[in-house]
């Protein structure tokens, strides 16, 4: 039977189930502090991450006796993610606040740090939001020149608190919102990598006709 039923069901020591999840568990947070809970798009982004996570799981276990199956779910996970990957890139255009690209001192911190539990992500984003997150501190959140000056008095685009420098402030929402996008780019990619894997598989293997095919053949010889 392990000829015919291989190895099946490992979803959660696959990468891209464990930061798929991480990022569920992110984003049901995020939506209650910060989307209101009665709007469709709290609902929208909670089910695309879920979806994410379970068609994972669920390809992970059709592989037994469908790899075609397997393909098919781990390609509706990616799109699934690829939806909330643009509600969070909406969520921080209407509200005027900053995407930031991947070199920015916050985020490299973060990719430092590899938050694995909602908790580690929330304690990034308090201290970030606490120090600023800017381009102008080190990695304890202090200016690098060890001056404070008041450059800039008008408001954030990440708040409505005036700050001394435009480019260190970035409020929690902000902050919460770049680092669940670092963990959807990092889960697409994962997932990109498993759905090549599978299709070259699949083409390579066959799925579960050509095994039982193989199988049925070698008992008729061996009978014979």
């Amino acid at each position: 039977m392990s000829e015919l039923i291989p190895k099946h069901g490992g979803y959660r020591k696959l990468k891209s189930f464990q930061v798929a999840q991480l990022a569920y568990d992110i984003t049901v947070r995020f939506c209650d502090r910060f989307i209101d809970r009665r709007s469709r798009t709290h609902d929208q982004m909670v089910q695309a991450a879920r979806s994410g996570v379970q068609n994972i799981a669920e390809g992970s276990l059709a592989s037994a006796t469908s790899k075609k199956t397997e393909l098919k779910l781990t390609q509706v996970a990616r799109a699934s993610l690829e939806e909330l990957r643009l509600d969070y890139e909406d969520f921080l255009r209407h509200r005027g606040l900053a995407k930031l690209e991947p070199g920015h001192p916050a985020l490299l911190r973060f990719k430092q740090q590899k938050p694995q539990t909602v908790e580690a992500f929330a304690a990034w984003v308090s201290e970030e939001a606490r120090h600023g997150g800017g381009k102008n501190t080190d990695g304890h959140g202090r200016s690098q020149t060890g001056t404070d000056k008041q450059t800039d008095t008008s408001s954030s685009p990440c708040t409505s608190e005036p700050v001394h420098d435009r480019s260190r402030f970035l409020s929690p929402a902000c902050l919460a919102a770049n680092g669940a996008l670092a963990l959807l780019n990092l889960a697409c990619y994962f997932l990109d990598r498993q759905v090549e894997r599978l299709a070259q598989n699949f083409e390579n293997e066959g799925g579960f006709t050509e095994r039982l095919y193989r199988v049925r053949t070698a008992k008729r010889q061996k009978s014979s």
